[in-house]
Order: structure tokens, then sequence, then C-alpha cells
């Protein structure tokens, strides 16, 4: 697979480090003979902007193949002074792919390059010398990865190689450690090479095709990887945030009446019991029950009943509106609201609204023995609640009343006397 086409050169931008056949650098002749290859009017990271370097269009699951890389190739029986100048062409070049009669032999970084050429008589040694002479003292480990390679899991083997190499000394043995070990290991025990983090990524595109990448522009697209997967992270939280509220909402309501389902009903009766508790303050509790519904869904049908049930609901909806008061579905026919910060003469007040409010919806209800139209009955209950008692007591005084209510003719509210609490 061929490399990423580069964008074409801009002003300013270096040209590959190009010799002539006199061993002179140029910026125009491609020096094939030599074995010197490069792509044509790579640019230098120095002028390059950071979007023409790293792909922006990079995704978790991007590849090698999609990031900036090298083609720089030397033939080993080439003089040191090549690298040279291959280097000074273009100073962001990590390393130089070095081959052997056309193939694949190894890489040399530019670090360990100007390690080995900057050593008291390493420039008369190795500059006009083969490279390969120079590469028997300053190759190191290679990583050699596919191309197809997710920049993520290159960036892992990376480190891995760095961190987790297995020795091969035995302690006191300086002769045979390889440059850079901890010598006060133990035989094969784990030991870092932190200088291998900074050699370049030799990338095999295809079959003895290689380019090499610079770890450093890995290291920035696995930044970038990572804060889109952070970014992606935080927006299904929210997704999931929002579906779990969804969840909970339906969980919570009556699917056929849409107020809230018993469940709900006994969560928030025990929550608001605590409250008003620790506040010392009162809270009532209403009870209603549609007069002869059974009646009503044998003379109408049950799909005219599930609308009675709808329309109902939302008349004790627009009765107890304030926003910490609970209307919900009891069971059946019946319904119940839960007024916090209410006492008896605000519930009774809110119970005649209910009652008054289901009437002027005007259902026909002929089976009714009280009225034409769809009624109800109502208990009202109110107290003070303290911790130690439950609000079930409530509820029964609320039951009772409604009990009493149906008693008495229907159509009506009776509030239960008897202190709660």
């Amino acid at each position: 697979m061929p490399v990423r086409k580069t964008p074409p050169p801009r002003p300013g931008w270096g040209i590959c480090c190009i010799c002539n056949h006199n061993g002179d650098l140029t910026k125009h002749d491609i020096m094939g003979s030599l074995g010197f290859k490069a792509i044509e009017s790579q640019p230098s990271l120095l002028d390059a902007h950071v979007s023409d370097i790293i792909h922006p269009h990079l995704g978790l699951h991007s590849t090698l193949e999609e990031l900036f890389l090298y083609d720089f190739h030397l033939e080993l029986s080439q003089p040191g002074r090549k690298v040279t100048q291959a280097f000074e062409a273009n100073p962001m070049l990590p390393g130089v792919i070095l081959t052997k009669r056309g193939k694949f032999a190894g890489m040399i970084s530019r670090r360990r390059f100007l390690e080995y050429m900057s050593r008291p008589f390493g420039l008369e040694v190795f500059s006009k010398r083969p490279v390969e002479d120079l590469y028997q003292f300053a190759k190191t480990d290679l990583l050699i990865l596919p191309g197809n390679t997710s920049i993520l899991a290159a960036a892992q083997r990376l480190l891995q190689r760095s961190y987790a190499m297995e020795a091969v000394v035995v302690m006191g043995e300086r002769s045979r450690a390889p440059q850079g070990m901890d010598y006060n290991l133990e035989a094969r025990g784990k030991v870092t090479t932190p200088d291998l983090l900074y050699e370049p990524i030799v990338v095999e595109i295809s079959p003895q095709v290689y380019r090499l990448l610079d770890v450093h522009q890995l290291l920035v697209a696995q930044s970038r990887i990572h804060q889109m997967a952070l970014e992606l992270i935080e927006q299904l939280n929210q997704k999931l945030a929002t579906a779990n509220q969804e969840l909970q909402l339906l969980a919570a309501v009556d699917s056929l009446t849409k107020v809230a389902n018993r469940r709900k009903f006994d969560e928030y009766l025990h929550i608001k019991w605590r409250e008003m508790a620790r506040e010392k303050a009162p809270l009532s509790l209403i009870l209603c029950d549609i007069d002869f519904f059974k009646r009503y869904n044998d003379t109408y049908g049950h799909q005219a009943g599930d609308v009675c049930l709808q329309q109902v609901a939302s008349a004790l909806s627009r009765a107890a509106k304030r926003p910490e008061d609970l209307v919900a579905r009891y069971g059946g026919e019946e319904f119940a609201a839960i007024l916090p910060h209410t006492d008896s003469a605000g519930a009774i007040h809110v119970a005649e609204k209910m009652r008054v409010g289901v009437l002027a919806l005007e259902i026909p209800h002929a089976d009714s023995a009280v009225n034409q139209y769809v009624t109800i009955s109502v208990g009202v209950a109110s107290a003070i609640p303290h911790l130690e008692s439950s609000p079930e007591e409530l509820i029964a005084a609320a039951d009772q009343a409604l009990y009493h209510a149906k008693e008495s003719g229907r159509d009506r509210y009776t509030f239960y006397p008897t202190e709660i609490a």
C-alpha cells in the first residue's frame, strides 16, 4: 500500500535530502545510483502545519498508514557522510532506513547516529567509511510494525518495548550487557530502557516496503485519539444519563393516565413523610374513587372506560398543581394525591376542587345512581408526621374517610377527624 500522499510543497518547505554523483548536497537531483531514495518534495516538519502532519480525520481505529511516514533509504555500502547530509537536509528526519543490495537491513536513528558521530574521532572514523561499520556499533532493537497496526496498539507496543524488556544479563557481567540496561537487576528480570522510547518505528507498508515513523508524531496522534475517546465517552455518558432518566420516568408513570403510578406513590409518600417529620410540617393525603365505575365499563365498554380514567386523571392534576403535589393512580379506578406542607383546611379545599373538576367534565354516566355524569368520592386525611410513626397510618385514615364518603351517598368528600401522629 503506498504512503499517504503529502500536500504540494509550500514556500519555505524543505526538499528531501538528495545527493549528486559527486557526493555534494543538492535539492533537485534524485540519486538512484547511490541507493538513496526519497519521496519527491516531502516537506520538513519544521515548516509544515500540524494538520498536514497529523491527519485531521483520525478515528479510534486509525492505523499507522494514516500518519506521516518518512521514506529515506541508504545502502550500507555508502559512506557515513551521506547520513549526515540527509539529516542536514531535513532537520526533523528521525532516521534513515538502511538497505543491503536493495533489501531492508536495518535503521539508524538520528539520535544514535549523532551520538556516535559526536564521540572523539567519531567524525573522522565514520564519515568516509561505509555506514555498515557505524551500524555495527549503533544498531539497537528495532520495532517493526505492519502499516495496518492501529495507532493505539502501536503506542502500547512502543511503551512495552521501552519499559518491559527482558534482561539477558547476569548481574556483574557488564561486558555482556547491552548498552542502556540496568546492571543491578537479577538475570532475566524486567528492566527499563527508556532510550528506546525515542527510537523511530519501522513501518512495513507491504513486503519489503518500509517507512519510518517518528515516535513523537505517534504519541501526538495517540493523544488526539485519547481525547476523542474521552469526548465520545462523555457523550455516551450523557446519552446514558438521559436514557436512565427516561427509564425512571417510564417506571414512575402510569402508562394509561400519565400520572404517577403506585410504585412512585409509595416511594414519594415515604420520602415526604420523613421530610415533613424533620420539618414538623403538615402532610395531607387524598384518596378518591370514581363512583360506579364498573357500571360505566359495562355500559360504555372498556375503551370508553380508559378514556374516562384519562380525563379524570387530568382533572385531578389540575386541582393539585403545586410543584411538590403528586397525583397518582392508586389502583383500578382509584386515585391519590400527596400534598406536602398542606394542612387539613388546604387539603379539603383541594379535595373539593377535584370533585367539582371531575363533575365539570360532564362525562355521561347513564347507569350512575347519584348523577347523570361521572362523579368521584373523596377521602381526606392530614397529619404532622414524626419518625416513630408510619405513613401507612395516613393511608388508613384517608381510606377510612373515603369509605365514609361512599357510605354517605358518594359525589362528596369526607375528612377523617382523628389525629394521626
